[in-house]
């Protein structure tokens, strides 16, 4: 039995997500059926995180255990010739030590939030970035961004079905960077809660457009309520970047 960590690309449009589930089709269970195409062996598959419907990935990780001989390089290729015509591709597939695990041992996550600040609709960018009409500011985005940096309850930013233990959590990077009519807002943290990127983007988004000052921005974040946050970014602008081990 041989354990292998995959490092797998996706485009989550269509998708219920990462997860496995009853109704419709996941990013997990078309890896699971793709093992089982070329090795005749049903596997688990698992994740280092859960995306939700509608969001990508750059640099999703996972593992799972094969009684298969086969070198890595011969497994990445299979796997993506059982995957077509999936928006899904494995781009690196590695042996790993038979006690490592995807989720627990993850170090660092990294996500990627693009909108397209524009009023022109979006045709190459649909489903991929999240347009917004009116102009951001993206100094007091910015601003509002530098206030969640460290340990925090994010409580404002939860979901409300978020089964973690904790609310408290540490994010070690929040950057908001415009190029153009595209502001991308790069965050990292060992961990996240169940919606807290898209909730925190939500927010910022306000701020940047005037709807909330900075001091509003500070005001929810130390409220502790999730109905005092603003909404959910779309989940189409979001992306799994990397997941860092030790």
């Amino acid at each position: 039995m041989t354990r292998f960590k995959l490092v797998v690309e996706y485009d989550g449009t269509g998708f219920a997500g990462w997860q496995s589930q009853a109704s419709g089709s996941s990013i997990q269970s078309a890896l699971e059926a793709a093992i089982l195409g070329f090795s005749g062996e049903r596997v688990r598959v698992h994740g280092a995180g859960r995306t939700d419907a509608g969001v990508h990935a750059l640099g999703q990780c996972c593992h799972f255990d094969l009684e298969r001989e086969i070198t890595p390089s011969k497994l990445r290729d299979a796997l993506n010739a059982h995957l077509r015509p999936h928006a899904i591709a494995v781009l690196d597939a590695t042996h790993v030590d038979a006690t490592f695990n995807a989720r627990r041992d993850a170090r660092e996550r990294s996500y990627r939030y693009r909108i397209v600040n524009r009023p022109a609709p979006l045709a190459i960018e649909l489903n991929r970035a999240w347009q917004v009409r009116p102009v951001l500011d993206v100094e007091a985005m910015r601003e509002a961004a530098s206030l969640l940096i460290g340990r925090h309850d994010f409580s404002t930013f939860r979901a409300a079905e978020c089964q973690a233990r904790s609310p408290v959590r540490t994010l070690d990077r929040l950057d908001v960077v415009r190029a153009g009519e595209e502001i991308t807002i790069e965050t990292s943290a060992r961990s996240f809660l169940h919606n807290q990127v898209r909730a925190m983007v939500g927010s910022l988004a306000l701020v940047g457009r005037g709807k909330w000052s900075v001091d509003d921005f500070n005001r929810a974040l130390k409220a502790r309520d999730r109905t005092k946050g603003g909404p959910n970014a779309p989940p189409y602008g979001l992306y799994l970047v990397s997941v860092r081990y030790q």
